[in-house]
């Protein structure tokens, strides 16, 4: 069986990060990107050039991550060229001033050795540092700029995201959140579906922990012939969501990408749907008090 599946998924790879999602700027990202904390340095490059050849087409990094010299290294010596790659960077809440923001994406490129960066994000809000509508307007003019590409946010609750849209007038084009079978996040969603919003989702995997053993996911794999984490990467796919998993071996990014010649019927997405918790969050980041620096 593990045999049959390596050449279903050989048959896709090639094809599917090219079928993207319409940012409301009129760019598009491919539906699903390749997620890089925490790879880092000589391994690090290795495995996004190995993303990259396996498929990927969108690259998720930040600055508090510490390897965007090793995002843009591994542009550079993956043999496919630059305007086919949507690169991610974050900006970290040390740098929600107008000016160090500016200062900051400058040098995310630097590091980068780019001469843009295709989407790049508020990392977190920070309210009670209540800076984010600043640094939102320093991303709106790099925007304008032309040095990004496209803008957005990340762990954006609805009043946030309300507030820089009325403050500025200009809406996000993605917002990255914790969502993942055991943290649907379903109000979240809505709000930003309502707001012509894309929604990616960090962690999508739960961390490829509990979630992974469930039953209900176990379940649905059985009965589709797939994997539990294909399963849910589909379910992310049908949700609307930009799943983000992360993968260090060539045979797991394989794996992760190979989701898009199969389908789960309604009352399987439910069924993930509602194995939601209160208590879901991995850590307990409440985007409302979390403080990241």
């Amino acid at each position: 069986m593990a045999g049959s599946r390596h050449e279903a998924w050989g048959g896709v790879r090639l094809t599917a990060s090219v079928d993207g999602m319409m940012l409301n700027d009129g760019h598009s990202l491919p539906a699903i990107g390749f997620g890089t904390f925490p790879l880092r340095g000589s391994a690090g490059v290795d495995a996004m050039v190995s993303a990259l050849r396996q498929g990927y087409r969108l690259i998720d990094s930040a600055v508090n991550y510490e390897n965007e010299g090793a995002v843009g290294e591994a542009v550079r010596h993956s043999g496919v060229p630059r305007d086919e790659i949507a690169i991610t960077s974050k900006l970290p809440g040390r740098h929600h001033a107008y000016a160090d923001a500016v200062t900051c994406v400058h040098e995310s490129l630097y590091r980068m050795q780019l001469d843009h960066i295709d989407l790049y994000l508020i990392h977190w809000p920070l309210p009670r540092v209540d800076r984010y509508v600043e640094a939102w307007q320093a991303l709106i003019d790099l925007q304008r700029d032309g040095v990004l590409r496209s803008i957005g946010v990340s762990n954006f609750l609805p009043e946030h995201l309300d507030r820089i849209i009325a403050e500025t007038g200009v809406t996000p084009a993605v917002n990255q959140i914790e969502l993942h079978p055991y943290f649907p996040q379903e109000q979240q969603r809505q709000v930003d579906a309502e707001r012509g919003i894309v929604t990616e989702a960090w962690s999508p995997l739960g961390r490829a922990g509990e979630v992974m053993r469930d039953p209900v996911v176990t379940g649905i794999a059985d009965a589709v012939g797939r994997t539990p984490v294909q399963v849910v990467l589909r379910w992310h796919l049908q949700l609307g969501t930009l799943p983000l998993p992360k993968a260090a071996s060539a045979s797991r990014q394989l794996e992760n990408l190979s989701v898009f010649d199969f389908e789960l019927d309604d009352a399987q997405v439910a069924a993930i749907t509602a194995l939601g918790r209160p208590d879901g969050r991995l850590f307990g980041a409440d985007p409302a008090t979390h403080e990241e620096f």
